[in-house]
């Protein structure tokens, strides 16, 4: 999907999209390939404030570089495109993880980080603590069903492309506060 493609798609899906800076072009491709891709993949940021949020994920800290991720849903449902191509929001993770993604199957527990992720998810960093106390609003828990709901309608896939960071990495916790089998579930309503 081009990037025009992916923007369409989001607006399409009913979401309000910001674009941030240069981000069609803002990208860690130098680094490896971005794709095949194969599905998406939600987090939460650990961060409070939608402007400090979206300036991190497009930026990136000291010892990883920005963009951190493709979309930012920020807590009032916007999503701020800051990046398009490879990430660095997924890193490391299982081979059997992203097999069952492809195969549309149950996830089997992640045990080990032995597979690119940053080449095969789209990443959507979602604004919220992550303490499992700070609240998700309603409009962010939509427009993240929203969000993964347009990729794949266009990529034609169903909600078990759809994970967590906790079930691709071992150690993850995010996103923390809703589950992904109660969000998978309303992304599968929303493509029927």
């Amino acid at each position: 999907m081009s990037a025009s493609s992916f923007l369409k798609a989001l607006k399409a899906e009913g979401l309000t999209v910001v674009q941030v800076g240069d981000w069609r072009d803002h990208n860690r491709d130098h680094k490896g390939p971005w794709g095949p891709v194969h599905g998406v993949m939600i987090h939460h940021t650990a961060t409070r404030g939608s402007a400090r949020t979206v300036e991190i994920c497009r930026k990136g800290y000291e010892g990883l570089p920005g963009p951190l991720c493709h979309g930012v849903i920020t807590k009032d449902g916007r999503v701020h495109l800051v990046g398009y191509g490879r990430a660095n929001h997924a890193g490391p993770g299982d081979d059997d993880v992203l097999r069952a993604v492809i195969a549309e199957k149950g996830l089997p527990r992640d045990n080990e980080s032995n597979t690119d992720g940053n080449r095969h998810f789209y990443g959507f960093e979602c604004e919220n603590l992550g303490d499992g106390d700070d609240p998700w609003p309603a409009a962010q828990l939509e427009a993240i069903e929203r969000a993964a709901a347009a990729i794949c309608r266009h990529h034609g896939w169903k909600e078990r492309s759809v994970i967590g960071h906790l079930e691709w990495q071992p150690g993850k916790v995010d996103p923390r506060g809703f589950t992904m089998a109660s969000m998978r579930e309303r992304i599968r309503d929303r493509l029927k």
